[in-house]
């Protein structure tokens, strides 16, 4: 893989021959598909040659289409790979090309098709660093199923700053692209491959389309503690300096230093502001200020590509290595948080500097203070039981006995529901014990109903004993649960996109299918069942009579949607399990609250008190339990 970068990256060394053409002006916002044969009179095959295979002419190599400006629109092409016995090839699309350094790609992995979720790749080019270390998980990367030896259809939407990836005959896109990191722009068009016969391409067409429809671009929420302000030095080659030495240590007085920012996730791609040198490894130094209000050892998250240095005041605190299949033989070297370092820092600023060097697959690095949580103006912490509990899933607040009751989801088998007071006293830590791991629950008069992996559980609050277990029929992974005024039970099952009904004695499937996919948290709100619906990260509201289903507000792919209660003045607040609540007005729009994401604290099924204000919060694998006090303003 290395080997074709290269070649790929001194192939768009040669094209700026090819951008020096007068590009053709857009004389309308839509035009009829153009298909565009594979000669020497529409495309640059310097590079590239046309060649018979599977009964087509189709062209192998990287081609750049002459004579074209495509900024909106669609683009298409068929193609087949040999990839047997895990042959390895790259072919991808190139997208407003700017020059032989800036450009937008989508490539696909065959070898890691049907395997793992990166077989679609989208990444962004600056300054010649093709940085596909850099960009991963949702939004530049996804599953596919590739067949060998077989055509395939390929299609690329753009519009603005998104773009969709289609691959196979699908109305459901592969990959969304949320945020094109060149932004809004102009530029060539291009395929990109090797010409050892791995990869194929046939059939290229494309138009130009301004009025494609995609969702309102949603701003990226910035993540808790992250470092953000940042001074980029000059790039030095590594082998000139030594990057496990500060550079006052070893003579380099002439730092020159530009003003870099990180995206929302942390992320400082450092080929954006700095230009690496184009035969060998390059490094620079980046700095920052931690300011402190007192002397203390904290510790923060780092990710870096390829190899970092930290230093702290001066001094050498950490160095690694995340090369490309430098750990094993299948480490790719993706960024990410994972990477701890602990920084005695003194009271007043601190100087935080790194030392980064790249050597193949993207040049950047990101630092996070590892215990900051985000926590709205009108929210203040009350209390928190840190390891009292046993994965606390689900808590609920019983207005007639003043209490909590808390499910424990993990107890080696004997797992149970805890009595809390609201001031956070433990008041029965096993109160109903004989449980298999228990989820959601609900009140009934003095009943309490209990979600548990196979059954719903009724349990008398005034004994404390279970009454009975109805056994769920074809119960797959049976979770949340809510009642109406009819005394009709509603349970979720996550696995069979389901919503399952309890009423008179009897369970039935009351709504199935994808449009409420992956469902977990449930609520009655008078005439409507809200759904939590993980499968695209949102809330749906369902009439209780007609079952016609509506979407209240949605977070996006990864969220996954726990907690749904009121807040007592015509909003909602929810919680996304990976570390946020939110509060939704009924128009749908929606206010952060809290976010745990940096420590890792989830936030599973909550409870909201809004007579008292209390918000308390179950985070199950970190095993604590939170209490917030937030009143709405009305």
């Amino acid at each position: 893989m290395k080997t074709h970068i290269r070649r790929a990256n001194l192939t768009l060394r040669r094209m700026s021959i090819i951008l020096g053409i007068q590009c053709m002006i857009v004389a309308s916002a839509l035009t009829q598909i153009d298909t565009t044969a594979f000669s020497s009179d529409s495309w640059d095959l310097t590079n590239a040659e046309v060649v018979d295979y599977l009964g087509r002419k189709c062209l192998i190599g990287t081609a750049f289409l002459k004579n074209v400006e495509f900024e909106n629109g669609v683009i298409e092409v068929d193609i087949a790979v040999d990839a047997a016995g895990g042959r390895r090839t790259y072919p991808g699309v190139l997208f407003r090309i700017q020059s032989d350094d800036e450009y937008e790609r989508v490539y696909l992995r065959p070898h890691r098709a049907g395997l793992y979720l990166d077989a679609i790749q989208y990444v962004p080019a600056f300054n010649g660093v093709d940085s596909w270390q850099l960009y991963n998980g949702d939004g530049a990367t996804a599953g596919a199923l590739i067949p060998n030896n077989q055509w395939i259809r390929w299609r690329i939407e753009v519009m603005g700053t998104q773009a969709r990836v289609f691959l196979g005959d699908t109305s459901r896109p592969s990959l969304f692209i949320k945020d094109l990191k060149h932004g809004l722009c102009k530029g060539s068009l291009g395929l990109s491959g090797q010409r050892d016969r791995s990869a194929f391409f046939s059939n290229f067409r494309y138009r130009r389309d301004n009025t494609l429809q995609f969702p309102v671009p949603q701003v990226p929420e910035p993540a808790p503690g992250i470092v953000t302000e940042w001074s980029l030095s000059q790039p030095y080659k590594v082998a000139h300096v030594d990057i496990e030495v500060h550079p006052r240590d070893q003579g380099l007085t002439d730092l020159r230093w530009k003003a870099a920012r990180s995206d929302p996730s942390g992320l400082v791609d450092i080929a954006r502001s700095v230009k690496p040198f184009a035969t060998e490894p390059s490094c620079v130094f980046a700095k920052t200020t931690i300011r402190a209000t007192k002397e203390e050892v904290k510790q923060f998250a780092l990710g870096y590509s390829d190899i970092v240095t930290v230093f702290l005041n001066g001094k050498a605190l950490f160095s690694g290595n995340s090369t490309y299949r430098q750990r094993d033989p299948s480490f790719l070297g993706v960024i990410g948080l994972n990477d701890y370092v602990y920084l005695p820092l003194k009271k007043g600023d601190n100087e935080l500097m790194l030392a980064v060097a790249e050597s193949f697959g993207g040049w950047g690095f990101m630092v996070q203070d590892a215990k900051a949580i985000y926590r709205h103006e009108g929210l203040t912490k009350l209390w928190e039981l840190p390891r009292k509990l046993r994965f606390p899933e689900s808590v609920l607040y019983d207005r007639k006995r003043d209490v909590l009751y808390v499910s424990n989801y993990l107890n080696d088998g004997g797992e149970f529901l805890s009595r809390v007071k609201l001031n956070g006293e433990i008041e029965t830590l096993e109160w109903v014990r004989g449980l298999v791991r228990p989820t959601g629950m609900a009140l009934q008069g003095d009943k309490l109903f209990v979600v548990e992996r196979a059954n719903l559980v009724e349990i008398d609050l005034t004994s404390g004993k279970i009454v009975k277990k109805y056994p769920i029929p074809e119960a797959r992974f049976p979770n949340d649960i809510a009642i109406d005024s009819a005394g009709s039970i509603y349970i979720s099952d996550t696995q069979r996109n389901a919503v399952v009904r309890f009423r008179g004695g009897q369970f039935e499937t009351w709504l199935q299918g994808t449009e409420i996919g992956n469902p977990n948290g449930l609520f009655v709100d008078k005439n409507r069942l809200l759904v939590g619906a993980s499968l695209d990260g949102s809330i749906k509201a369902v009439d209780l009579n007609d079952k016609k289903i509506r979407n209240l507000v949605t977070l996006g792919s990864g969220a996954v949607m726990d907690g749904i209660q009121p807040d007592g003045a015509g909003n909602i607040l929810i919680s996304d399990y990976n570390g946020k609540i939110y509060l939704v007005s009924e128009m749908g729009q929606k206010t952060l609250l809290l976010n745990t994401t940096a420590p890792g604290y989830f936030c599973a099924d909550f409870a909201y008190v809004p007579e008292k204000g209390l918000l308390v919060v179950p985070t199950l694998a970190d095993n604590r339990l939170m209490a917030f006090k937030f009143k709405v303003k009305e």
